[in-house]
């Protein structure tokens, strides 16, 4: 498994990108999922780091949490607006898998109250889903150039540039 800490040592272009466009965008991402015929489901997510993690928790009950529960892969995408891509985007993928630990639900809905005023302290989550980063890619575009930066497991970042 390779939590978010682990990635951004493996990947820091990558994950400097992702960090930066998840931060600039509220946190915003979108998740694909795959349906239960296949078909991809693509929806948004704010995808939270918390103590070296990176975390899938959102609304109970939601198409997206029955997607992942029935199949865990997935691949999160920054959003981003702008067709020139300035700033920047990444994707990772990977798979999640759901934690059941009480005292850390606690510890997060706590941050998540102290960082954003939304408060979910007290409540139980149906789903905690950790995720295990799998792979990674950025684009940045330069002078003329895009530089396009993958990452796999035991693998440094590679970059190829398109002219």
């Amino acid at each position: 498994m390779t939590t978010w800490t682990e990635f951004a040592a493996a990947a820091p272009r990558i994950s400097e990108i992702f960090a930066r466009r998840h931060s600039a965008t509220g946190n915003l991402c979108m998740l694909a999922t795959l349906r239960s015929d296949g078909f991809p489901r693509i929806s948004p997510l704010e995808p939270r780091l918390f103590e070296g993690r990176l975390w899938l928790v959102g609304m109970p009950g939601t198409t997206k949490f029955k997607d992942l529960a029935r199949d865990p892969r997935f691949c999160l995408h920054t959003a981003t607006a702008d067709p020139q891509v300035t700033e920047g985007d990444a994707k990772l993928w990977g798979t999640v898998h759901d934690v059941r630990d009480p005292a850390l639900h606690q510890r997060w809905a706590t941050a998540l109250y102290d960082e954003t005023g939304f408060d979910l302290r007290g409540q139980e989550f149906d789903t905690f889903y950790e995720a295990d980063i799998v792979g990674g890619s950025s684009v940045e575009v330069g002078d003329g150039h895009l530089d396009i930066t993958v990452w796999k497991p035991g693998e440094p970042e590679r970059v190829v540039r398109k002219h």
